[in-house]
C-alpha cells in the first residue's frame, strides 16, 4: 500500500531502508507465526485461570489504607498463581519495581549467617547495592541494608566461556551456608545468552540433588509469556518480575510480583509489610482493573515485542553488527543486544528509538549518572508509564563494547517503527550505508 509507505516516509524513514527492511521482514514471516502460536496459548492460560477464579467487576474495586478485605487483590493474586502453577502469589502495587521485588525475596528468605549464590554470574548491575558487592571500596559495597550489611554472604560461579553452566564450579561453590540460589534469566547489561526455561530446569535440578534444601530463586524479568513455560514450571521456589515488564501489559502503571511456595511467599509479605500482617494488608488504590487488564493482554503484547527483537536481529545483523542473540536462534526473553562499537553509534540508535516514540518523540537522549549503575548511561523511552521497557525502550552503558539492549513496544508495528527509526539514525549519520 502506497499509503503505508508514504506515512513510513513522514515518519523520517527513507524509502531505501523501508523496502530494504521489507526484504528481510519476509524472511521473518514463518517466525513470526511460531511466536503468535505461543501467545495464544499463553492468552488462553491466562482466561482460563480468570475465569477459575471468578473475576468479576467487584474485583476493580479500589481499597484505601490499611486494605482490609481486598477480593480484588485477592482474586488477582490468585490468578497469578494459577497462571505460574505456584501455590501462592504477591502481586503488589507497593513493589516498586522490579529490583524492589527481587529485594524482598531476598531478605524474607536469607538470615544472618546464609550465603547467597548466583550460579550464572555476576546479576544486574541494580542488584549489587542489595547484595553488597562491587568493587573493593566502591560504593556499592557494604551499602546500608544490603545482605553484607546483615551478614549474608554471596558467591558466584560464572558461565563458561560458551555460555554453559559452569557444574563443577557450581558443585564446589554449594557449601552449608549455601541457602539460596538466584538465577537471572535475562542477560542484563551483559552479552551472555539468555536462559530458556528448559535450561533452567536443568540447573535447578543439578544443585538440589546436591543439597534438597536450596531455595531457588529466578528473576524472571522480560522473560513471562516468551515460551509456553515459566521457571515455576520447572522447579524455582520463587518466580520474582515487574509489572512495568512483560506481565503488565503495558497497562499497569506500577508493581511488581513474586510467585512460589506458600510459605517463601508468606516471608515476602511479612518483608514488604510487617510481620504479623503481611499479605493481609495493603491497599490497591483502584489499581486492580489496569493489574487486571494488563495481565490479559500480556501474551499478545510479548508476542509483539518478540517480532521486534526478532526484526532488530535481523536488521542489524544485515549491517554487520554482532548481534545476541542473531536472528536464527530460538527466543527466552524480550532482549535484544546489539553490539554497535563506538559511542556515536549506540546515541545515534537511542535517538532514533527515541524520535519514533509517542511520548516525549522531540527529547534527545543524552548519557547520564544513573542510580545503581557503574557507568553513565543512555535510555530511550518515550513510554507512558515512566521505565516501562514493556514499551519501545532502548538503553546502554557508555563503555565498551557500546552494547545496546534494545526491548518492548506495545504493538509490534511501533516496535518495527522505533527499530527502522533507529537505523535511519545511524544511515543520517553516516555510521551505517546500506544503499549507493
Amino acid at each position: 500500500m502506497k499509503e503505508i509507505e508514504q506515512i513510513y516516509k513522514e515518519l523520517g524513514i527513507c524509502p531505501e531502508l523501508y523496502d530494504y527492511a521489507k526484504k528481510i521482514l519476509a524472511r521473518l514471516m514463518p517466525r513470526f507465526e511460531k511466536i503468535d502460536l505461543v501467545a495464544e496459548y499463553n492468552q488462553m492460560k491466562v482466561l482460563k485461570a480468570m475465569q477459575k477464579n471468578r473475576v468479576c467487576e467487584a474485583h476493580f474495586q479500589a481499597s484505601t489504607g490499611y486494605g482490609y478485605n481486598d477480593a480484588g487483590r485477592e482474586a488477582l493474586e490468585a490468578v497469578y498463581a494459577d497462571v505460574f502453577h505456584t501455590e501462592a502469589a504477591l502481586v503488589r502495587p507497593q513493589l516498586t519495581c522490579g529490583t524492589h521485588a527481587l529485594t524482598v525475596a531476598l531478605s524474607a528468605n536469607l538470615r544472618p549467617g546464609d550465603e547467597l549464590l548466583s550460579p550464572v554470574g555476576k546479576p544486574y548491575d541494580t542488584l549489587e547495592g542489595v547484595i553488597g558487592i562491587g568493587e573493593e571500596g566502591g560504593e556499592n559495597r557494604h551499602l546500608t541494608g544490603s545482605l553484607s550489611e546483615y551478614g549474608i554472604s554471596y558467591r558466584q560461579v560464572d558461565l563458561l566461556p560458551d555460555g554453559s553452566f559452569d557444574f563443577e564450579g557450581i558443585k564446589a561453590a554449594i557449601n552449608g551456608r549455601t541457602h539460596l540460589v538466584t538465577i537471572q534469566r535475562s542477560k542484563g547489561y551483559q552479552t551472555r545468552p539468555t536462559l530458556s526455561v528448559e535450561k533452567i530446569g536443568e540447573l535447578i535440578r543439578f544443585v538440589k540433588k546436591i543439597k534438597p534444601d536450596l531455595i531457588c530463586m529466578v528473576d524472571n524479568c522480560y522473560g513471562e509469556f516468551v515460551e509456553t513455560m515459566e521457571p515455576s514450571d520447572v522447579g524455582a521456589d520463587l518466580c520474582v518480575g515487574s509489572l512495568i515488564k512483560n506481565p503488565g501489559g503495558g497497562l499497569a502503571p506500577i508493581g511488581g510480583y513474586i510467585a512460589g511456595r506458600e510459605e517463601l511467599i508468606t516471608q515476602c509479605a511479612y518483608r514488604l509489610t510487617a510481620p504479623g500482617l503481611g499479605s493481609e494488608v495493603g491497599a490497591t488504590l483502584g489499581l486492580n482493573q489496569k493489574f487486571f487488564q494488563g495481565f490479559f493482554m500480556a501474551p499478545t503484547v510479548t508476542a509483539g515485542a518478540l517480532k521486534g527483537a526478532i526484526f532488530a536481529a535481523a536488521l542489524f545483523e544485515s549491517f554487520g553488527y554482532p548481534v545476541i542473540p542473531n536472528s536464527k536462534e530460538k527466543r527466552h526473553d524480550i532482549i535484544q543486544a546489539v553490539t554497535l562499537e563506538t559511542p556515536e553509534a549506540l546515541i545515534a540508535f537511542c535517538k532514533g528509538i527515541q524520535a519514533a516514540a509517542p511520548v516525549d518523540s522531540f527529547v534527545d537522549p543524552e548519557p547520564g549518572d544513573m542510580p545503581g549503575y557503574t557507568s553513565k548511561v543512555i535510555m530511550a523511552a518515550g513510554a507512558f508509564v515512566q521505565g516501562s521497557s514493556i514499551e519501545l525502550s532502548a538503553d546502554g552503558p557508555l563503555s565498551p563494547p557500546y552494547a545496546v539492549y534494545f526491548q518492548g513496544g506495545l504493538t509490534w508495528y511501533h516496535a518495527k517503527l522505533g527499530i527502522l527509526r533507529a537505523a535511519q539514525e545511524l544511515i543520517n549519520e553516516k555510521i551505517v550505508r546500506i544503499f549507493d
